[in-house]
């Protein structure tokens, strides 16, 4: 049996639970994974929510989840790219959140071995939505671009991306992560009213694009002259049938495979702020919603720990509690704990009695220091 995350109603990450299905059979062209990882989206809390169900149709329950990464535990018929135990990332349409998927072949990529699970399990959503802004805008150094929760994963990718076509980035976030954005080499300012006017401080010069990731921002293109059709907004219907905007959607495989690769090469950096269990998809999707987390937050079906990186467990680890603490205990030296290897012992034998005759002298000498005087020494 496999283990999935499903939603019955509408509602916040609350309606999340995780349920028992059976373990699906790869059909004509399909791969079973076993997923490692897998990566939140912002969009997928929007459909959980109900919102816009006419463009994101929802039938109970409902399985969630794009991203993901893992070994492949069984082939369909047709497949030829792949075989059991090859190390996978990729995508589905909607149910990656589970312990065993079945991907489409034309879906999955080998994972290059330069990649943690969590960012190849993170990637497909964020990074080919990323590069599909920033490519569709063809982003160049005369550019000013908007990046709206920059620090967030679509955002820091889509910040790099157009970093390194020599644009200009201003990006919004929480004070907290202002930092954050600099190392990417972007301009941070706060969310909340006025930004067309601290964006027109920072810039020096004309916006000439705007990616709304947050959603609801739209109106701050208008005001700083930025034209419909570079306007791109993720989660922003409103703005798309009243202002012209430009629906973001996610790439394919293609796309997924350039974005892998310039990540393994360490050209751009997807950051994981988090790694929940799966039993833990709720907290998940609390920490998601909050818009506070730098990067990409995880579902870990494995869960391995990176320097660095904070990983969420449901209880301390029992030697957490003593780690560090010290523990009294007699001298040992180290020699004598050493059993012989090479030889009859004699050199160890040597070096015991070379120690003792120097303790016998040094306690020797110390007698002597403290003897009472001799009265018949005192006319010599």
């Amino acid at each position: 049996m496999a283990h999935a995350v499903r939603f019955s109603r509408f509602g916040g990450p609350e309606v999340l639970e995780v349920v028992e299905v059976p373990t699906p059979d790869p059909g004509e062209g399909e791969v079973l994974v076993e997923v490692f990882a897998c990566g939140l989206n912002p969009v997928e809390s929007a459909i959980r929510r109900g919102e816009h169900p006419d463009r994101w149709p929802v039938q109970f329950p409902s399985p969630q989840g794009r991203d993901l990464a893992g070994v492949v535990l069984a082939t369909g018929p047709g497949v030829v790219g792949f075989a059991r135990g090859d190390e996978v990332m990729g995508y589905v349409d909607r149910g990656a959140q589970a312990t065993h998927v079945v991907v489409p072949e034309r879906q999955l990529l080998p994972k290059p071995p330069a990649l943690s699970w969590e960012v190849a399990g993170s990637l497909y959503v964020a990074g080919t939505t990323a590069w599909n802004a920033v490519e569709g805008l063809g982003l160049g150094p005369n550019d000013t671009v908007v990046v709206t929760a920059a620090a967030g994963g679509i955002g820091c990718l889509a910040a790099q991306f157009a970093r390194s076509r020599g644009a200009t980035v201003v990006g919004t976030s929480a004070p907290m992560r202002f930092d954050f954005l600099r190392q990417f080499g972007v301009l941070p300012t706060g969310y909340g009213p006025a930004l067309a006017e601290r964006v027109r401080e920072l810039a020096h010069g004309p916006v000439t694009a705007f990616l709304d990731f947050l959603g609801g921002e739209v109106h701050e293109a208008v005001a700083l002259g930025v034209p419909a059709s570079r306007t791109l907004t993720l989660v922003d219907w409103e703005a798309v049938d009243q202002r012209g905007a430009v629906k973001l959607y996610a790439g394919d495989v293609v796309a997924l495979g350039r974005v892998a690769a310039l990540a393994a090469a360490r050209r751009v950096r997807l950051p994981i702020a988090d790694v929940f269990p799966l039993d833990d998809v709720v907290e998940a999707y609390r920490a998601l919603d909050r818009r506070e987390a730098p990067g990409k937050i995880v579902l870990g079906f494995r869960i391995v720990g990176y320097a660095g990186q904070r990983v969420q467990e449901p209880a301390i680890k029992e030697q957490d509690v003593t780690l560090g603490v010290p523990t009294p205990h007699a001298h040992l030296d180290a020699e004598e704990a050493v059993p012989s290897a090479i030889g009859d012992g004699s050199v160890r034998r040597r070096h015991r009695e070379e120690r003792a005759e120097r303790a016998r002298r040094a306690e020797a000498e110390t007698e002597g220091a403290t003897a009472e005087p001799d009265p018949a020494l005192d006319d010599v």
